[in-house]
């Protein structure tokens, strides 16, 4: 089993939105629209671009766990990123990523440790996690860690290259 085979829907409701990214390196990220770190967007979509030609994507999963800063429906999320950020990039339903509810791709997300020994539980809004074109988990990235910044930014370009 691989992150792939986790069944989440897009943002428009079409199922399997995972499943048609097999295959690539993919950057998971639980985003929210109303968030001190919603300018992120900003850059995640610059790395999206940047690298999409070399089976690269980011995947954005909204989630309104922390301090209902995601309170949205799919089409008032959409737009807002659409028209702040410009965002291309895929977006997947809703969902709980902490908690009795969390979504079966966070059950398998959050038991990889990021660079400071954390794992378990996301702690914000825009924590990311990079993942293989196999589907493993092979990085997870703390939410004040930029998208653009060094460490991500070598994990990406060491995984394309493989």
């Amino acid at each position: 089993m691989t992150i792939y085979d986790a069944k989440i829907a897009s943002l428009a409701g079409t199922p399997d939105l995972l499943g048609s990214l097999r295959g690539k390196v993919t950057l998971v990220v639980n985003v929210a629209s109303k968030c001190g770190l919603t300018p992120q967007y900003t850059a995640l979509e610059a790395l999206h671009k940047k690298y999409s030609g070399k089976d690269f994507s980011v995947v954005g999963v909204p989630c309104n766990q922390f301090g209902a800063q995601e309170p949205g429906s799919p089409s008032e999320i959409q737009t807002f990123c659409s028209t702040n950020y410009g965002v291309t990039f895929p977006m997947s339903e809703k969902v709980d990523v902490n908690g009795a509810g969390r979504h079966q791709l966070y059950q398998d997300l959050t038991k990889i440790a990021d660079a400071e020994g954390h794992s378990g539980d996301i702690r914000w809004n825009f924590e990311k996690f990079l993942v293989d074109r196999g589907g493993q988990v092979v990085a997870r990235f703390n939410p004040t860690v930029a998208p653009d910044a060094a460490e991500i930014l070598a994990a990406i370009q060491a995984h394309l290259g493989k």
